[in-house]
């Protein structure tokens, strides 16, 4: 399955489960749209680690890795080294 599919299947599992029919585009900003604050950018870290088998540093917590769709599947894709 694509990485986008995974990481909105994800979201909507763990943190849209008030929002029925709510969605999120792939550029939305996940703390600026209120879907995900502190704590859920470390459960989304779990997230990736566990689904995809990468590893992510300290220094890769970034909004630039992690604050939309577009941005997380960037970031696996380049950890997985495509």
């Amino acid at each position: 399955m694509p990485i986008e599919p995974q990481i909105r299947q994800y979201l909507a599992e763990n943190f849209l489960f008030s929002d029925n029919g709510y969605e999120l585009e792939d550029e939305a900003s996940f703390l600026e749209e209120g879907v995900v604050d502190s704590t859920g950018v470390l459960e989304l870290v779990m997230f990736v680690e566990e689904t995809f088998g990468i590893t992510v540093q300290d220094e890769e917590i970034v909004p630039q890795n992690f604050d939309s769709v577009s941005q997380l599947a960037a970031y696996v894709r380049r950890k997985l080294g495509g």
